[in-house]
């Protein structure tokens, strides 16, 4: 079988490295091609299964441009030789629109599209003109899969998708592999020394995760009478990392904020943290938190997406409302004064991980979706 993705990008974000660890998990009996609609954006591909068999193909038509007839006619035919085609995020909703208007005459195979979340331009409210193209474009769309509630709402509601066609799969990890504590020389060039404290987050160094707001929350921990001993450590690459590291300077921070850059194995990472954090203008159901959670530490963000239902009860009165940097300062700040208090919220964390956002459940949903698209009850 092979199975075509069309990404909006597969650099080594959230949406891109679930698609990677389904492939894992489907396993080398199924073959796998992947585009992404910014060229040269792989960097996910590090993750991949070296038994998996997987391909760029560089000759397919590109996945930006005007949605002229000519163009969606080409990215239609491009989609023929395949079992079946997973589309990812706006950035691939031409391919959709391409599948709705030729799938019937050219015989195209189903496709299953994803939606994630939104970037910094749909952030504080959805664009109406692309509300209206994926309704059209969706309309011979085997499913749409959705991992948040509130992303679950918006397909029903403002893209007016049949209940039918909505499949909501929250992410699940592997929580097992998040149990230890992993050396303090596990990230590329940054070890932590004896009695030093973290916050840390897991994110695309993008304009939506507002992670300069994170810099300067964490700058307030020095007005709480807090000591140099905490760092921040901002996990991930993308085209914001000179605008973090200047608002560390500015934030009299430099010294204590390390970006060390993208991270493989986030297992072998994240418990290096005491305390996890969000900045974001926009989520909708991160896995780096899930990913946190299992790590057993306490969670400081804004109620954006579903984080304020995904973490344990304990944790709920620690999520601060959206775009408030002062309550996010003054959260990151209580949990970093209470060692007791991170320790029992860490704990209450893992144990709503490891009940609810297990990965089991996640391949199971999955397998069956796709499985379904092809007219039987399993993909594998």
């Amino acid at each position: 079988m092979r199975i075509l993705h069309l990404h909006s990008s597969f650099a080594a974000g959230g949406k891109e490295l679930r698609a990677v660890r389904l492939m894992n998990l489907f396993g080398p009996r199924i073959a796998h091609a992947v585009v992404s609609a910014q060229p040269g954006a792989h960097g996910a591909a590090v993750r991949l299964d070296p038994r998996v068999p997987v391909e760029f193909p560089e000759d397919f038509p590109g996945l930006q441009g005007r949605p002229t007839p000519g163009r969606l006619w080409r990215i239609a035919q491009a989609m023929a030789d395949f079992d079946l085609v997973l589309t990812y995020n706006w950035g691939a909703m031409d391919a959709v629109m391409a599948h709705g208007l030729f799938g019937g005459l050219l015989g195209l195979p189903p496709l299953v599209h994803h939606e994630d979340g939104f970037n910094e331009d749909e952030a504080m409210g959805l664009k109406p003109g692309r509300n209206r193209f994926r309704r059209i474009a969706l309309r011979r769309a085997s499913a749409l899969v959705v991992p948040s509630q509130r992303l679950e709402e918006i397909a029903l509601t403002a893209w007016r998708q049949p209940r039918e066609r909505v499949r909501l799969i929250t992410n699940g990890i592997d929580c097992s592999a998040y149990l230890d504590r992993p050396r303090p020389d596990m990230l590329p060039g940054l070890v932590k020394q004896p009695g030093e404290r973290w916050v840390g987050t897991l994110a695309g160094l993008r304009p939506v995760k507002n992670l300069p707001r994170l810099v300067r929350a964490f700058a307030a921990l020095r007005l709480a009478s807090l000591p140099d001993s905490w760092r921040l450590v901002i996990l991930g690459e993308g085209p914001e990392r000179d605008a973090i590291a200047a608002e560390a300077a500015r934030s009299g921070v430099a010294d204590r904020v390390h970006l060390p850059g993208f991270v493989a194995e986030p297992s072998h990472a994240v418990g290096l943290f005491d305390v996890f954090a969000l900045s974001s203008d926009s989520e909708q159901f991160p896995i780096s938190v899930v990913e946190a959670m299992a790590s057993a530490l306490p969670i400081a963000s804004p109620a954006v997406g579903d984080v304020a239902s995904m973490v344990s009860v304990e944790n709920r009165a620690l999520i601060t409302p959206p775009g408030d940097e002062a309550a996010l300062a003054a959260t990151l700040a209580r949990l970093a004064a209470d060692d007791a208090l991170r320790a029992r919220l860490g704990a209450a964390n893992r144990a709503q991980a490891r009940n609810h956002y297990d990965e089991a459940e996640m391949l199971r949903a999955y397998d069956t979706t796709y499985g379904r698209a092809l007219g039987r009850e399993r993909l594998i």
